[in-house]
C-alpha cells in the first residue's frame, strides 16, 4: 500500500499542489466528504509538508490547513447532504428492504437524528472513514443544515489543521506518518463491522421470529 501511495498517490496531490494551490487542497478534501474515500491522512500532512518552504509558524500551518481542508469538507459534505435531503428518504424507503431496513429502523434513525444529529455529526468530523460518509445519512433524516454546517467546519478544521501540523512537522518522514496514522482506521473499521454484522443478525432473527410466529396463527 505504501509503495502504491508513494508511486501514484503522493506524485499527483503534489503535482496538484503546485499546479494550482490551495484550491488544490479544497478540491480534494470536497470529493473526500463527498463520499469519495480519499485518505485526508495523505492529504493534509502533504500540504502541511509543503508549507515548510514558505516559512510559517507552527500556528499558521494549523491555521491554514484547517481554514482550505475544512472549507473543502464544507463543500462536500454540504453536497453529500443534499443528495441525502432531496432524495436520500425516499430512496431508502422505497429500496431500504434489499439492505434490510424497514419502516421502523427508519424511525428509530430518525429518533436518533433528532435527538443527537449534531453531537454525531460533530464526532464523526474526528473519526477516520466515518467523517466520509456522515454527510448523507444527516441530509436522509433532515439535520438541521445550518447547525450541521457549522459543526462540519469546526470539526473538520481540527482534522485538517491537526494533519497539516503533522505533515509540518514530520513531512518528511510521510511513510512513518501513514504507518502511525492508518492503524487507527482499525478499531473504527471493526466497530463499523460489528455494528453491521449486529444488525444483520438481528433483522435476520427478527424475519425468522415473524415467519415462525405468522405460521403459528
Amino acid at each position: 500500500m505504501e509503495h502504491l501511495i508513494a508511486q501514484y498517490i503522493v506524485p499527483l496531490l503534489e503535482s496538484l499542489f503546485h499546479a494550482i494551490g490551495w484550491p488544490g487542497v479544497v478540491i480534494i478534501m470536497a470529493l473526500e466528504s463527498a463520499n469519495i474515500p480519499i485518505p485526508s491522512e495523505i492529504t493534509m500532512p502533504l500540504a502541511g509538508w509543503l508549507l515548510i518552504p514558505t516559512g510559517v509558524m507552527w500556528w499558521q500551518a494549523f491555521i491554514i490547513g484547517g481554514f482550505f481542508g475544512a472549507l473543502g469538507c464544507l463543500i462536500g459534505s454540504s453536497i453529500s447532504y443534499g443528495m441525502g435531503y432531496w432524495g436520500g428518504r425516499p430512496f431508502v424507503e422505497r429500496y431500504g428492504k434489499y439492505i434490510l431496513v424497514n419502516q421502523k429502523d427508519i424511525d428509530n434513525f430518525d429518533r436518533l437524528f433528532t435527538r443527537w444529529g449534531q453531537g454525531v455529526n460533530f464526532a464523526a468530523r474526528l473519526l477516520p472513514i466515518v467523517r466520509t460518509f456522515i454527510s448523507f445519512p444527516a441530509g436522509v433524516f433532515k439535520v438541521k443544515f445550518v447547525p450541521f454546517a457549522f459543526l462540519t467546519y469546526i470539526g473538520s478544521f481540527i482534522w485538517c489543521g491537526a494533519l497539516a501540523l503533522v505533515g509540518w512537522m514530520w513531512g518528511d518522514h510521510w511513510e512513518q506518518i501513514l504507518g502511525i496514522m492508518g492503524p487507527l482506521k482499525y478499531p473504527v473499521m471493526a466497530g463499523v463491522v460489528i455494528a453491521i454484522g449486529y444488525y444483520v443478525w438481528h433483522h435476520l432473527r427478527r424475519g425468522v421470529t415473524h415467519e415462525t410466529a405468522s405460521a403459528t396463527e
